[in-house]
């Protein structure tokens, strides 16, 4: 059996080495690990003007979406004023992963959205964001290091079979969280300590989840291999 493709969107950032520096397309590499772990082929998804225009062709190359981290979501994609704690937006990528985000959500695709992911997600269907936590030290305390902490999710939902029970242990690094939901999207999994809504999933698509967390940096979590085993499952089915 051929294995599935991954689509893996990659963020736009500047990097030096060497005698270059210059921008680069940047995607941390456990995510393509995570994948390549449950059997699939991870390819890396550079922004592209034309391809958010008409998303079909590269979609038609996947059999699953990965909305990966990364910095922050313009603000203006959807109609909020930046806050001062926003930044290192970049519209290209945003661009590009709203047009794919729609578009893979209406061929019912399996998508999984990780962190900004989830954000984008939300975004891409309508819904707002929180632009700065209050409660920001559970989700972010220390600079390039991720938090532990558990969430809770709704029993018998996609987040809570995804991650194989209804409390999980996670790994975040996070400054903003959803505000307005976007459409189709119930809220399934949420911060015990604050409330803060961690998962996110349309109950009326086969996978497409989103959860604020990194399940990429732990080697336990079920999460992408859920993603794999749907893209999987439809790979083998009739397109």
């Amino acid at each position: 059996m051929s294995r599935p493709v991954i689509g893996i969107c990659a963020a736009i950032e500047r990097a030096r080495w060497g005698a270059w520096d210059t921008l680069v397309l940047l995607s941390p590499r456990n995510y393509s690990l995570a994948v390549q772990r449950e059997g699939a082929i991870a390819l890396m998804l550079s922004p592209d003007d034309a391809l958010a225009a008409d998303p079909e062709q590269l979609l038609d190359m996947l059999d699953g979406l990965i909305l990966a981290g990364g910095s922050d979501v313009d603000p203006a994609s959807y109609g909020a004023e930046p806050h001062p704690e926003t930044g290192g937006t970049n519209e290209e990528r945003d661009r590009f992963e709203v047009a794919l985000a729609r578009a893979a959500l209406d061929r019912d695709m399996p998508v999984l959205g990780i962190c900004r992911g989830m954000q984008m997600m939300n975004v891409a269907c309508g819904g707002t964001l929180e632009q700065h936590l209050e409660n920001i030290e559970t989700h972010r305390h220390t600079r390039g290091v991720f938090s532990d902490h558990e969430v809770d999710l709704e029993p018998d939902s996609l987040a809570a079979r995804a991650a194989g029970g209804p409390h999980v242990a996670v790994k975040s690094h996070h400054h903003q969280g959803l505000d307005r939901l976007g459409e189709g999207f119930q809220a399934t999994g949420r911060n015990p300590g604050d409330g803060l809504v961690e998962a996110i999933e349309a109950p009326d698509r086969q996978f497409a989840l989103g959860v604020l967390w990194h399940p990429e940096e732990d080697e336990q979590s079920r999460i992408i291999g859920a993603l794999v085993e749907q893209a999987r499952a439809r790979a083998g089915a009739p397109r």
